[in-house]
């Protein structure tokens, strides 16, 4: 199994709430994979759990490490740090 790590900074404009927790969470499930976000200051949350991703406090612009353990980690590090920098609250 192997691990890659993306250090992002967090792009939806109204920071980490339940529309952005909700996309992350989703791509996470759906992506088979362990993803695991950390904040500089050391909250970790499981990127399939929108209730630990909620608790992180994350606003628009702060910086977040991406983790992701399994088969081909590299490509969905690269898929879901694109995620994590996007707006998520657009329409």
């Amino acid at each position: 199994m192997s691990e890659a790590q993306r250090t992002v900074e967090f792009g939806s404009s109204v920071g980490l709430h339940a529309r952005p927790a909700s996309a992350l969470a989703k791509a996470a499930g759906e992506s088979g994979h362990t993803i695991t976000l950390t904040t500089p200051a050391g909250k970790k949350a499981n990127a399939a759990s929108i209730l630990t991703l909620l608790a992180m406090g994350v606003n628009h612009g702060d910086e977040v490490t991406i983790t992701v353990e399994g088969d081909d980690a590299d490509a969905v590090a690269d898929s879901f740090a694109t995620l994590v920098a996007s707006e998520l609250d657009a329409d």
